[in-house]
């Protein structure tokens, strides 16, 4: 496994594939469209909101100080709810074990909130886009920081790497079934 540059370019280096499918899947929605957008939030939510339980129920709170701050499952029900969406089912059942499992996922989710932050500006006018909303910068390089120091071996790396792949899995396994079977016209 790949480890000079620290543990940010392994989990971005051996993820890399799977970020590329998912970004594959998401990329022929216009998020100017209100049925393109009611579908990418509910893939989102299918796979988000079960990555942030399982984040909770593993204890990330411990690991992360600012875990609250973190959390956007609730702007994405505010999001679904002022569509008029109701919570999409989860594709799957989803839990993480252990402090490089959590880390692993939670490096996905952040840099899912990098990735909204430009993608908000294509939402359309009128249509609510709290849970794209841009996070602080700073929360990111932390974030990098404490991968470094907490994913310091070979097989510490593994297991972040392992649940990073799965969180991908989980959101292209989404996109797949939301975007493709679901319509809100």
């Amino acid at each position: 496994m790949i480890f000079d540059g620290g543990a940010r370019s392994a989990l971005r280096a051996e993820t890399r594939a799977h970020h590329e499918r998912v970004d594959r899947i998401f990329s022929s929605l216009r998020l100017d469209d209100r049925a393109d957008y009611a579908k990418f939030l509910c893939a989102q939510a299918a796979a988000h909101i079960p990555v942030e339980d399982a984040l909770i129920r593993g204890g990330i709170a411990a690991i992360v100080p600012d875990w609250p701050k973190r959390q956007r499952s609730p702007a994405m029900r505010s999001d679904l709810a002022e569509l008029g969406i109701a919570m999409p089912e989860s594709t799957e059942p989803f839990d993480l074990d252990g402090e490089a499992a959590l880390l692993g996922a939670l490096y996905v989710l952040e840099g899912s909130r990098l990735g909204g932050a430009m993608l908000a500006r294509s939402v359309g006018a009128g249509l609510p886009a709290r849970f794209l909303g841009g996070g602080d910068s700073g929360a990111w390089r932390r974030l990098l920081a404490l991968l470094d120091e907490r994913l310091d071996t070979a097989l510490k790396l593994a297991l972040g790497v392992k649940a990073a792949a799965a969180v991908f899995t989980l959101f292209e396994t989404s996109g797949d079934r939301y975007l493709r079977t679901i319509s809100f016209e």
